[in-house]
């Protein structure tokens, strides 16, 4: 489903992101298996990940740090959308122990649409914005390390742990907005990348690679020809951190550059649905993303489930 432009500004208050202390580097992954940093980094890009830390922790720190830069008061938040894979509990649902611990007395979800679950996210919560709402907190956060059997070469060399969180608004004062967006998912590629309960992840990673290469330019595009922009008017894109193979891939066949690209997968792995968010807000830290600026999110994964989003910058 490709999405019109709204008509409601959307301001990006505050951004913040938070990561589990200890780091598991690909010589600490040598030792445990067959593998080595130059295999890695060759085939992925990475060279470390965070592990450790719960889902409802990591998503309580970055939600706090993008409060704290929007400067709004925490009583004013009126949704807490949290895109996650990982949950503490089967029920309730994370979301609801963090606003608790933030002190937000308001409505909450969680939202489960795997890699690409933040930007769904972000279109839920502009819809909510909408609708009325003046303020939403959404937040990405995964424990993946849960997942992973780290026996297994071909899944435990990707994933980390991490959380990344923004606080949205619609304000009269912003020139911010949602300018399109591309959502969809092909169930007949399920068996590609799943977890059943109380199971390690499977993946057939050849296959994740192709598809993940091919709904990533055609949404992407699709996105960006929706409002009319050249893949050179985007000042920044930032992507699901997955692979920097699949990134470069995917930019030759749509025109972006990896200097137009926030990047943060060498430090952090795959964060699934925490990870573009906490590429967002190391973009926004260094000062690489001003007002009016365009900006695309891509995001894929399991479903196989992808989406795009090309907003209009307004920040704090």
């Amino acid at each position: 489903m490709t999405g019109n432009r709204p008509a409601i500004p959307l301001r990006f208050s505050g951004v913040g992101s938070a990561l589990p202390q200890k780091v598991l580097t690909n010589d600490d992954l040598s030792a445990m298996m067959d593998t080595s940093d130059e295999w890695i980094t060759e085939r992925t890009g990475i060279k470390e990940r965070r592990i450790g830390g719960s889902t409802s922790g990591l998503a309580i720190e970055a939600g706090q740090a993008a409060i704290t830069r929007s400067g709004f008061d925490p009583a004013s938040i009126e949704h807490v959308v949290l895109a996650t894979t990982t949950p503490d509990k089967r029920m309730p649902g994370t979301s609801a122990t963090v606003a608790r611990e933030l002190g937000l007395t308001c409505g909450t979800f969680d939202l489960q649409a795997a890699c690409a679950g933040w930007v769904y996210g972000l279109i839920v919560a502009n819809g909510f914005l909408a609708q009325g709402m003046e303020r939403i907190l959404l937040i990405g956060a995964e424990t993946m390390d849960r997942m992973v059997d780290f026996t297994d070469r071909s899944t435990a060399i990707l994933f980390g742990n991490g959380a990344g969180a923004v606080v949205l608004e619609s304000s009269d004062q912003s020139n911010g907005e949602l300018l399109s967006w591309d959502l969809g998912t092909d169930g007949d590629l399920l068996h590609l990348l799943y977890t059943d309960y109380e199971s390690s992840l499977h993946m057939d990673g050849r296959e994740v690679f192709r598809k993940a290469v091919s709904v990533v330019v055609d949404s992407s595009q699709k996105t960006l020809d929706k409002a009319g922009v050249r893949a050179e008017e985007v000042k920044l894109v930032v992507p699901h951190q997955a692979n920097i193979r699949i990134l470069e891939s995917a930019w030759k066949r749509l025109g972006f550059s990896i200097d137009q690209t926030a990047v943060v997968l060498d430090r952090t792995g795959n964060t699934s649905a925490a990870s573009i968010p906490i590429a967002l807000d190391d973009a926004v830290q260094k000062d690489r993303v001003d007002d009016g600026d365009l900006v695309l999110f891509v995001g894929f994964g399991a479903g196989m489930t992808w989406g795009s989003a090309l907003v209009r910058w307004h920040g704090n």
